[in-house]
This record gives structure tokens, C-alpha cells and sequence, in this order.
């Protein structure tokens, strides 16, 4: 089927929204028409070059939601109609972490940024005649995606599509690094540095989660504002400034998880991020950095000896198939904020717009939405 999409041709230029091809779902593969798509730093991560494809253009987008309009053979599950979020991370449950219940770390994944389909190990979307990469195997910045059936998560019809397509990476994502795999447990003080997309979500997870002192940094005046609306006790604008405060407030104990939620995570930020944690605490790096990124500032000694740790965390170190539905019930109880994260919406023709506004810091988080003129 012929549709558009918004194309990244070569790092720092501008997406494009060209005509593209779609071919038709092969078996384990399913059509989706999507009612919206988040705007995620990590799409800029390409578009800056930070992270490279071995094949342009790439077409944009990991954060999706919407109703399967077509399923290829062998598909179990699905059916047409059915309405469904996309996770960024395919599950296909039978490797050895999904077996082992990190579905987040399935196999699969090892192919997210090659463009080639899961099923067949070809290109299912062409432009010009030419292969398209789709972001981790999505490509939501299309109304229409072609995706395999590991990335598909069925939910119920009773959620508007738009506010679903928050939990396809962000949400999830954010929740998870403070309240899965961050352990938050009642009592305990944590610190989110960056509350853009990700780190907003870090900070409800950690109030739900029953954090006595939820910390926000970041140096957007405008975003440790609405922090405090998402569940933040405290703001400042850095590491720095919340050093001396965060130990006079813990009586020098400093926080049990400080989770690295920023747009693009440096190797400086380690150390800092460290002299926030209290002794056997953690430092969650959630963000990503340049791939070329290799150096980190760590403070040895102090690792070994007050037992501190650096974790890595992908989806917040949980399986999509276990995030999602578990943050919709969130979502219905009135413990997880999903509407109010959407700052302004956009045409897929204003995607550059969008992205414009997450780099000057006027978005929590930018949506595009796909209306009838669209599909």
C-alpha cells in the first residue's frame, strides 16, 4: 500500500515526509492504522548522527498505538480491529531472556536498527524503489506501519489510541526506572535528573511507588514546575545545586536510587550522579548516549567501598507484554498521569516543528496525531 512517511536522508537534516510503500504483512506480521505517535528523543538521536543506521533514509518513530487493519498468516492473537500499542522492544517469548522474563532484552532486538523485518529478514517499506530503515523495526512516523508480532500488544478498546501510544517507550520506559527496576520501595528517597518524556514518568513512578522524597533536576524552569505536578517534594536545576540540600534533608544519607533520565547521557555524569547515592544505593542509567560514547567519570575507590551501583536499564527493565497493561490499570485507578503529559499536538507535516520545541525545551512531550486525512 502507498502512504507517506516523515524520512531522515543523512544526519542533520530535516525529516521529510515523502511517499512511501508498504509492502504487504508476510507470515508473524500484521497492518496497523495508527491513531498517533510520540515525538522520543531517541529519534533525534539519530537525526543528530549520535546513533547511525547502516541504511538511509530511515523512517522515524517507536511510540504507536492504533487497530490492525490486515494480519498476515501464522499470526496468533490478533485479529483485525483488535486495538494495539507497539513496543520498541520485540518480545518474541521463546529466547533465553524471555524465557527468563526479560522480555525488555529479547533476541530479537539485536535487529532493531538494521530496518530489516523480523519475519524474513528483508525491507517490507520502499521509497522511490529504495529500502527504508522503519525506527526499531516501527516506523511510526507513518499513519500505516507493517510490524511483526512481537512488537504488537493488544489492549482493551476502553483507552483512547492517542494516550495509549505513550506507553509503546516513554512511560514505560520512565515508570520502570524508578519503580521496576529502580526497586522504589515506601520510604525510600529518589532523584530523577532530566524530567523531559522519560524523566517525568521516572518521577510518577517513583511517588507511586510510595517515595518519601521524590527529586527533580533539570535546568528548564518550566520542567521542574510540572514536576511538582507529577509527584516531585524537591527541584533544582542540577546535580550541583542539589548536592548540599539533598544531604541536609536526609541527614546525610543521600538517595537510595538517583535515576540518568536526560536527552543524551554523558560520561561526566556518572560521577555526580554517584555523589547523590547513598551508601549500597544505585545510579539507573537510563538515557542514552552517542555510540561512540565510550569514556565514563567513576570514582573507584568510592564504588567499591560504600557498595554503590551503576544499573542499566531498556523499557525500565521490564517486558513490554507486563508494562503496558499493568500502567493502563494505572491509568484508569487515576495513579498515572497520561493526558496531561501531552503538551501540544502536531500534523505529521510539523514534525520538525516538534522536534524544535522538545530541543528548546517547551515540551513534556509532543504527539503527532493521524486523523481521516491522513489514512
Amino acid at each position: 500500500m502507498k502512504t507517506k512517511g516523515a524520512l531522515l536522508y543523512e544526519p542533520n537534516t530535516d525529516w521529510k515526509v515523502e511517499e512511501i510503500e508498504i509492502g504487504d504483512p508476510v507470515a508473524g506480521e500484521v497492518h496497523v492504522r495508527l491513531a498517533a505517535t510520540g515525538l522520543c528523543h531517541s529519534d533525534e538521536h539519530v537525526r543528530t548522527g549520535a546513533n547511525t543506521v547502516p541504511v538511509y533514509p530511515v523512517l522515524g518513530g517507536h511510540e504507536g498505538a492504533g487497530v490492525i487493519t490486515k494480519v498476515g498468516p501464522g499470526v496468533v492473537g490478533l485479529e483485525e480491529g483488535d486495538h494495539v500499542v507497539l513496543g520498541f522492544i520485540p518480545a518474541c517469548g521463546v529466547c533465553k531472556p524471555c524465557s527468563k522474563g526479560m522480555q525488555n532484552l529479547c533476541d530479537q532486538g539485536a535487529n532493531l536498527l538494521t530496518g530489516k523485518a523480523i519475519a524474513d529478514d528483508t525491507f517490507r517499506i520502499t521509497a522511490s524503489g529504495n529500502p527504508v530503515s522503519p525506527m526499531c523495526l516501527l516506523g511510526t512516523f507513518s499513519p500505516y506501519v507493517c510490524v511483526n508480532q512481537s512488537s504488537v500488544i493488544k489492549i482493551e478498546k476502553d483507552v483512547d489510541l492517542a494516550t495509549a501510544a505513550l506507553l509503546g517507550c516513554g512511560v514505560s520506559t520512565g515508570w520502570g526506572s524508578t519503580a521496576s527496576i529502580g526497586g522504589t520501595k515506601a520510604g525510600d528517597v529518589v532523584v530523577v535528573v532530566g524530567v523531559g518524556g522519560v524523566g517525568i514518568n521516572a518521577v510518577q513512578g517513583a511517588a507511586a511507588a510510595g517515595a518519601r522524597m521524590v527529586v527533580a533536576v533539570d535546568p528548564v524552569a518550566y520542567k521542574r514546575e510540572w514536576a511538582q505536578e507529577f509527584g516531585a517534594t524537591h527541584t533544582f536545576s542540577s546535580m550541583a545545586e542539589a548536592l548540599e540540600p539533598l544531604r541536609d534533608l536526609t541527614w546525610g544519607t543521600m538517595a537510595d536510587t538517583v535515576a540518568l533520565t536526560v536527552g543524551e547521557l554523558e560520561g561526566d555524569m556518572i560521577q555526580p550522579a554517584l555523589d547523590l547515592t547513598a551508601k549500597g544505593g544505585q545510579v539507573v542509567v537510563t538515557a542514552i548516549a552517542d555510540m561512540q560514547q565510550v569514556d565514563a567519570k567513576v570514582g573507584l575507590f568510592e564504588l567499591a567501598l560504600l557498595q554503590k551501583r551503576i544499573q542499566g536499564a531498556i523499557f525500565g527493565g521490564i517486558s513490554p507484554r507486563t508494562q503496558i497493561p499493568r500502567l493502563l490499570d494505572e491509568y484508569r485507578a487515576g495513579r498515572l498521569k497520561l493526558d496531561e503529559l501531552v503538551t501540544r499536538t502536531y500534523t505529521l507535516e510539523e514534525i520538525n516543528q516538534g522536534y524544535q520545541d522538545m530541543r528548546d525545551g517547551k515540551n513534556l512531550r509532543g504527539v503527532v496525531r493521524y486523523t481521516e486525512a491522513d489514512w
